[in-house]
């Protein structure tokens, strides 16, 4: 005759697998933000070391505004990796990943209006992937730093 486990052995299984699966988000997540960040500080050094006349594109755009989006994009790179990693406000992480998700919505708007929808995709895949970061470390797998969870919204540290 089998006996029932005791509550305290599933509980601790159940433990067990929860951890293990917000370590495999962790990963993922980590995954997720360091080719996001190598795909950033790429794309805006480009904006930033290139000649304003080779980023010519099918939509005339301002050659400050394209240095801008350059300085953005190395930024949020940034904003995507240190904060964690360094465990000093990495409530920055999601902040960081939803000015992203602006700028990929607007890369998105801008390939449609050169007529280009086959290369939309990329921008469009790039933008739902920050959105997902933002998701994650804001909901799913917050990062407590130095100064707490709420010390963003209080004006710690």
């Amino acid at each position: 005759m089998m006996l029932p486990e005791p509550d305290a052995v599933k509980l601790g299984t159940t433990c067990q697998a929860i951890r293990g699966g917000e370590r495999g988000m962790t990963y993922a997540l980590w995954i997720v933000q360091a080719l996001l960040a190598a795909l950033f500080l790429f794309a805006g050094g480009m904006k930033l070391i290139l000649p304003l006349d080779q980023m010519a594109g099918p939509v005339p755009l301002p050659g400050l505004f394209l240095r801008f989006i350059g300085v953005a994009e190395v930024l949020g790179a940034i904003g995507l990796i240190l904060p964690g990693l360094l465990r000093i406000r990495p409530g920055l992480t999601p902040l960081a990943a939803a000015g992203l998700v602006i700028i990929m919505i607007g890369a998105t708007a801008i390939t449609l209006a050169g007529g280009d929808v086959v290369t939309a995709v990329i921008p469009l895949v790039v933008g739902v992937l920050s959105a997902l970061v933002v998701y994650g470390r804001w909901r799913l797998m917050p990062r407590r730093g130095v100064a707490g969870p709420g010390a963003l919204r209080r004006g710690g540290v």
